[in-house]
């Protein structure tokens, strides 16, 4: 089979060591390359029907045709051991690029080029390019775009002589940052570990499948009862992809709306109707919400409106509650209606992996999460999902109605994080997660997120004994919620009266 361009000189042969019981080829003859342009072909020499001719192992040689019409073989045997070889690989496999020594036919051809391409260089010209290239591709920040690098040095200086509180932010380690800045950005790797749509992949597939080894060690999960996606780029990222694997568009999802502590991403519609995300564009939403005078959720009243409403996924968490979540109350409604148990523990999943607060995995189908804020990594998202043989539960038909007796929310949600959401993954990101989840795992981590907790609760008294006002009275994790309106401020730019506060210790 022959696939070359008939207007090409060049062709890429495959050709045994031995040639001496190869009968004539017809065609032009192929002479050795003698300069640096390559394009390549398939020798048509070496059709299937020629199979019985094995070897034990073919090497690839880069072959370029010559100038006259006669034909006839490769090289010689003996003429391939007069050129130079230079040692490669193409997907994997071992091949040998070889070129003739300088000898008159190939000067000739040469000669003949050079009248053609007036605007070549000498070899000393090509190897001041070369370098040139070289030196370019090794400058740091600072000398090939100093007003970047100026600008970020002084973002880095408000980072660090400031006060930090938002409940999204956090400082990563060195370790982090060196692993999200890394020569891993440069590998394209679409798909699974073992199942990538690129070759090359050998140590990226052991780099992600560490990061998911790490990522249930971290949360104490059982690999065969709980798997994880770590390539979502985003939190939201992970929770559409949820919704894309599990249920159909216009299929009911149900969580804490957005002025109560919500987040967009589990559907938000604004008094006048305007659709905000994604989620409340492409599925029906009904959100739920707290009780106005205590601040908590009103879990009656929860319930009735999921017995009424019937989402396919009912979803706890969200991005500024400041008390713990009731997963079991959760549990029993979401069997009551048949729903699909989500938990998005982005803000709590520091403390949840320290366990420092309760655990959504105890009652939870899938629980996602970003890879920031309290996990200290770099930005992303990470989705958990149930494995194996699903328990027995009271109430109507668990999972969507069906009556499967196996979890299959793996395969369902892989491929709704890729192909259908993404591309390929973020591989510099995942190996800076990796490096985070080992250091979640660590004493020195949980000690960390103790101190956090005692630093919102001091905070939390401080105010209090200023008469200010907190929602629910107090905090039981990382934030809490001071009502601005004895204050008269009513123009901040957010979508209810409450202000989110993060309390982070830089010192640890």
């Amino acid at each position: 089979m022959d696939i070359s361009d008939t207007r090409s000189n060049l062709s890429l042969g495959f050709n045994v060591h031995s040639i001496s019981d190869r009968p004539e080829a017809s065609g032009p003859v192929r002479t050795p390359i003698a300069d640096d342009s390559i394009c390549f072909q398939l020798d048509s020499s070496f059709s299937n029907d020629q199979s019985s001719n094995s070897a034990s192992s073919i090497p690839l040689q880069l072959l370029e045709q010559s100038d006259n019409g006669n034909s006839g073989t490769c090289v010689e045997e003996t003429e391939l051991e007069e050129q130079r070889e230079e040692e490669f690989s193409i997907l994997g496999y071992p091949m040998c690029l070889k070129r003739r020594r300088e000898r008159e036919g190939s000067v000739v051809s040469a000669q003949k080029r050079q009248q053609h391409e007036p605007c070549s260089s000498s070899p000393m010209d090509l190897e001041a390019r070369r370098m040139a290239v070289r030196a370019w591709g090794k400058q740091p920040l600072a000398t090939i775009d100093p007003d970047l690098w100026a600008l970020m040095e002084k973002e880095k200086q408000r980072q660090w002589k400031g006060i930090e509180l938002i409940a999204s932010e956090n400082f990563v380690c060195q370790a982090v940052l060196e692993a999200l800045g890394s020569h891993l950005t440069n590998k394209y790797s679409e798909g699974l570990p073992g199942a990538r749509y690129y070759g090359g992949n050998q140590f990226i597939d052991q780099i992600e499948l560490l990061c998911c080894e790490r990522a249930l060690a971290a949360f104490h999960l059982d690999s065969e009862k709980w798997g994880v996606n770590v390539q979502a780029y985003s939190c939201t990222s992970a929770n559409f992809a949820v919704y894309t694997g599990l249920i159909l568009p216009k299929d009911r999802i149900m969580g804490l709306d957005s002025p109560s502590g919500g987040h967009l991403s589990h559907g938000y519609y604004t008094p006048s109707g305007k659709k905000v995300s994604g989620a409340s564009i492409f599925f029906e939403s009904l959100p739920y919400k707290v009780n106005p005078h205590t601040g908590y959720i009103d879990y009656d009243r929860l319930e009735e409106k999921a017995l009424e409403y019937r989402p396919k996924i009912l979803i706890c968490g969200g991005s500024s509650y400041p008390r713990e979540w009731d997963y079991g109350r959760f549990r029993q409604i979401a069997d009551k209606c048949g729903a699909v148990l989500m938990c998005d523990m982005a803000h709590i999943s520091g403390l949840v992996a320290a366990k420092e607060c309760l655990s959504p995995f105890d009652y939870c189908d899938v629980v996602t999460s970003t890879t920031h804020k309290g996990l200290r990594g770099p930005r992303g998202g990470i989705i958990f999902f149930r494995k194996g043989k699903k328990p027995r539960r009271r109430g109507l038909a668990h999972c969507q109605g069906d009556d499967n007796e196996y979890y299959d929310f793996e395969e369902r949600i892989n491929f709704a994080v890729f192909p259908s959401m993404q591309g390929g993954p973020h591989n510099n990101h995942i190996a800076a997660l990796a490096v985070a989840l080992k250091q979640v795992a660590t004493p020195e981590y949980k000690a960390y997120m103790q101190q956090v907790k005692k630093n919102a609760q001091v905070l939390a008294s401080a105010l209090l004994r200023r008469k200010c006002r907190l929602v629910t009275g107090g905090t039981d994790n990382h934030l809490l919620l001071w009502d601005l309106r004895p204050l008269g401020l009513t123009a901040i730019l957010l979508p209810c009266w409450l202000v989110s506060i993060d309390i982070t210790s830089k010192q640890m």
